[in-house]
C-alpha cells in the first residue's frame, strides 16, 4: 500500500515532477542495492564500504552538494533531499540512513568554513564514496552540553595535539575522517574550534558500541591520546567553531524530522495492510472501530507533522527560519514517530515482536531519534529561550 509514500506529494505546492524523478531514482537504488541485504546488515552491525561507492554512482551521496566536488546541486533544493531521505527510509532500518549518509553531518562544516585546499582534498573522495567522514561532538560526560566540551587541542608549533574522547559517533568504526569539536581556548562557546582529524593518525583508537536500534550502523567511542594534527586541518577560525556546530544542528534537526515522519508513515502503512488482511473473530481487523480510530489518529499526526516540515523548509529557502521552530519541529516529528510505532505494534500484536519486520525495527529506533540531534528536553528549553519566555 503506497498511499502515503507517493500520493501526499502530489497535493503539495512544494513538489513537482523533478521531485518524483528523484523518488524514482532513489527507490530503484534502494530496491536493487539495499532491500535484499537489510537483515544481513542488521546482524553484521555495519554497512559494506562498497555501498557508499554504489550510492555515489547512483547520485545519492552527492545530491545537493557542489558540482565542483562531484555533487549535483543545480536545480535541487531541500525538498529534493526530503524525497531522497524518504526513499532511503523505506526499508525501515534507520541505521542504514544514518551510516550511509553520515557525510551529511560531517562534510557541511568543511564546505561552509574550511579552506579551498581542504575542500578539494576531502570532499571529492567523500562524495565518490571512497572515504567516509563522521562528526565528533558528543562526549562521555557532556551529552548536549556542547559549550562545555572537554576534548582539547593544544597548539604546538605547526600542529595541534588532541586529547580526549568522543562517544556515540555514527560511522565511528569505519570513518576515514572525523570533523572534531575541540577546545582550543578558554571556557564556554568562545573557546571551541573544529578540526579535521584523519582517523589513521597515531593515538586514535576506537571502541565499538552495541545499541538498542540502528543495528546496521556502526557506532563508536573514539579516544584521542596525544594525536598530532597539522594546523592546516583547522576548519574555520580558531575558537570560532561553535557557530559552525549550531549551523549544522539546524540542518540535522529538520533532516531528522523528515526521517521521523517517513518512519511514522511506514508504521501506518504496515499497520493498515495488516489490519486489512488479519482476520479476527471471523472478520477483518480493520472492521473494528477502535482499530480504525487508531489508524485515523496516526494519519492525523503524520499529515500535520509533514505540513510543518514543509513549512520550515520553505522558511529556510526564504530566509525566514527560526531556530526555536526547528527545535519544536524535531520534538513534534519524533513524538509522532513514537506514537505511530506504538500504535502499529498494538495493531500487529505478536507479529510486531518478531525480528525482521519494519515496525519492530522502527520501534527500537524511537529513542535514538528522540535523543539524537538534541533531546526533547533540550529542544523545549532552546525553543523557550528563542521565543523569550
Amino acid at each position: 500500500m503506497a498511499y502515503l509514500f507517493d500520493e501526499w506529494r502530489t497535493r503539495s505546492p512544494h513538489y513537482d515532477e523533478t521531485h518524483e524523478a528523484v523518488c524514482d531514482s532513489v527507490r530503484a537504488f534502494v530496491t536493487r542495492e539495499v532491500l535484499p541485504h537489510v537483515d544481513a546488515w542488521e546482524r553484521e552491525g555495519r554497512l559494506p564500504r562498497e555501498l557508499h561507492r554504489k550510492a555515489a554512482q547512483a547520485g545519492v551521496l552527492g545530491l545537493g552538494y557542489p558540482e565542483e566536488f562531484g555533487g549535483a546541486s543545480e536545480g535541487f533544493d531541500i525538498f529534493h533531499s526530503f524525497v531522497q531521505s524518504e526513499e532511503l527510509c523505506r526499508p525501515g532500518a534507520g541505521g542504514i540512513v544514518a551510516s550511509l549518509m553520515t557525510h551529511g553531518i560531517g562534510l557541511p562544516p568543511i564546505l561552509a568554513m574550511g579552506g579551498d585546499a581542504m575542500k578539494r582534498r576531502i570532499a571529492p573522495d567523500v562524495l565518490a564514496g571512497e572515504k567516509i567522514i563522521a562528526l565528533g561532538i558528543t562526549e562521555p560526560g557532556g551529552g548536549s552540553d556542547v559549550a562545555n566540551l572537554k576534548t582539547r587541542a593544544e597548539r604546538k608549533g605547526a600542529s595541534y595535539v588532541v586529547n580526549g574522547q568522543k562517544t556515540y559517533i555514527t560511522s565511528g568504526m569505519r570513518a576515514d575522517y572525523i570533523t572534531l569539536a575541540v577546545r582550543t581556548g578558554g571556557a564556554g562557546i568562545g573557546g571551541v574550534s573544529l578540526l579535521l582529524v584523519e582517523m589513521d593518525r597515531p593515538g586514535v583508537s576506537r571502541t565499538a558500541l552495541d545499541k538498542m536500534g540502528w543495528h546496521a550502523s556502526d557506532t563508536a567511542t573514539i579516544h584521542f591520546d596525544d594525536v598530532e594534527v597539522p594546523a592546516e586541518n583547522l576548519i574555520g577560525p580558531e575558537n570560532g567553531g561553535f557557530a559552525g556546530i549550531m549551523r549544522n544542528f539546524n540542518g540535522e534537526r529538520i533532516g531528522m524530522a523528515q526521517q521521523a515522519a517517513a518512519n511514522a508513515r511506514l508504521c501506518f502503512e504496515d499497520a493498515l495492510d495488516w489490519a486489512r488482511e488479519r482476520q479476527t473473530f471471523g472478520k477483518p481487523l480493520v472492521s473494528n472501530q477502535v482499530i480504525r480510530h487508531k489508524l485515523a489518529d496516526m494519519l492525523r499526526r503524520i499529515q500535520a507533522t509533514q505540513a510543518w516540515i514543509d513549512h520550515c523548509a520553505w522558511t529556510l529557502l526564504n530566509g525566514k527560519a527560526a531556530p526555536g521552530e526547528f527545535a519544536l519541529l524535531k520534538v513534534q516529528a519524533t513524538q509522532t514517530m513514537e506514537f505511530c510505532a506504538r500504535e502499529a505494534c498494538q495493531i500487529l500484536g505478536g507479529a510486531s515482536f518478531i525480528r525482521g519486520s519494519r515496525v519492530e525495527r522502527i520501534y527500537r529506533e524511537v529513542r535514538v531519534m528522540a535523543i539524537g540531534g538534541g533531546s526533547e528536553e533540550i529542544m523545549f528549553d532552546l525553543a523557550s529561550r528563542q521565543y523569550g519566555f
